[in-house]
């Protein structure tokens, strides 16, 4: 049977030879005018006064947008936001965490038409590099140190949406400061809190993770006001909230989960996941996606992860470490012995590897994939070909179009 997929912002056919394909999708929602959920939530919002009241006595406005990994509608909110802002002096700081500084091309996706305008308003934070502020440890042993403009500022706006996140439960919210802004060494030992088993996907309390950036966020004495959108399928605001960071990211998540989180029929012995621009950019990110799909896979099943990773590896600490081992116990035997960031990386990776085998269809060099146990493929109809083959014709498949922000789950769970 052929299926019409997306790739690369493109229709293409893949034939599945299998009367056994559950295609997993969003759940469906409407989307009401934007602009206006926008501005009915700023004046409105939870657990804190109106933006316009927050705004009142403040001058000094430092604004945390995403960088160009996540599809916030940055542009959209700027542009609410332009008659609140009018006489203050604000800046905006661009959220990179350990992230690369945007291209030109990323940062006109961020700020869309207003790039230009508000040009010598935006900073970059540099985990390593940026004067950082020093605030306190939290009880779970992290150095707290955000980048030394919230010290500047008398009031932080934060811009930013909600989705699923592999270890830190959801993103959004807390995730803007830290590991947002935050400096390298706080993010490094935040980040190891993702080995332990309770830092899971969808997850908020009893997550360390969470707990240990919300601990973190409560300690910067300078007003905070957030702003939370979710999105559809296809990428537009059906839902937002604002104003207290904690508050905002408990009722953003509770959509998230409904709209997210479809529930499948039955477990699949193969799974085809895509990742969809301009999310696949590299391997460090597109992990993502195995690990929010991977739960609806059987044992010993194969997973197809399609991702064009055009920019390689990524963050190289997790590549580096796989390949210098001989098998996933020797890696996990590293990652225990001395953790720097990156290695939770790896642990998943090879967590996962203990019971199944990845696919890789991307375009990165096939010797670089088989150093770290990857399969590389060139085209996803082989690599479906060679499955049905290993798997049989009558193997249960899973296609999954938009990996990155899907968690699919048992109709039992």
């Amino acid at each position: 049977m052929n299926y019409k997929i997306k790739l690369d912002n493109q229709q293409v056919e893949l034939q599945i030879p299998s009367d056994q394909v559950e295609i997993i999708t969003f759940k469906e929602v409407p989307v009401f005018n934007q602009e206006d959920l926008i501005r009915k939530s700023l004046t409105s919002p939870l657990d804190s006064v109106d933006l316009e009241t927050f705004l009142k006595d403040k001058q000094k406005i430092l604004i945390i947008v995403n960088d160009g990994s996540r599809n916030t509608p940055t542009s959209l909110v700027i542009a609410t936001l332009q008659e609140y802002l009018k006489n203050k002096d604000y800046k905006f700081i661009v959220a990179l965490g350990t992230h690369k500084k945007p291209t030109e091309e990323e940062f006109v996706r961020i700020f869309g038409s207003f790039y230009p305008l508000l040009k010598d308003r935006i900073i970059c934070h540099d985990a390593k590099n940026d004067v950082m502020l020093e605030l306190g440890q939290t009880t779970r042993g992290t150095k707290v140190k955000f980048n030394s403009e919230i010290k500047n500022a008398d009031g932080i706006i934060i811009i930013s949406s909600v989705e699923p996140h592999y270890f830190a439960g959801y993103t959004g919210g807390r995730k803007s400061l830290l590991p947002g802004i935050a400096a390298f060494e706080t993010i490094e030992k935040n980040h190891s809190l993702a080995l332990k088993k309770s830092a899971q996907i969808l997850k908020l309390e009893g997550n360390p993770i969470h707990e240990d950036m919300a601990e973190a966020v409560k300690m910067i004495k300078t007003d905070i006001f957030c702003l939370l959108s979710v999105l559809n399928s296809e990428d537009k605001i059906f839902f937002t909230t604002s104003g207290n960071i904690h508050s905002t990211l408990k009722a953003a998540a509770k959509k998230v989960k409904k709209v997210y989180s479809p529930e499948v029929k039955q477990k699949a012995d193969i799974i085809i996941a895509i990742d969809q621009p301009p999310l696949d950019l590299d391997l460090y990110q597109s992990q993502k996606d195995l690990e929010n799909c991977n739960s609806i896979l059987n044992d010993g099943g194969i997973f197809i992860l399609v991702s064009r990773c055009k920019q390689g590896i990524g963050n190289r600490t997790f590549y580096d470490l796989m390949a210098t081992c001989n098998s996933p116990e020797e890696v996990f035997q590293k990652v225990e012995k001395n953790y720097k960031l990156g290695y939770h990386k790896a642990a998943k990776f090879v967590s996962f590897m203990r019971r199944n085998k990845l696919w890789l269809v991307s375009e990165i060099d096939d010797d670089v994939l088989r150093k770290i146990f990857i399969e590389p493929f060139n085209s996803l109809q082989i690599a479906v070909d060679e499955a049905i083959k290993i798997k049989g014709k009558d193997a249960k498949i899973a296609l999954i179009n938009n990996a990155r922000i899907s968690v699919p789950r048992l109709k039992t769970e």
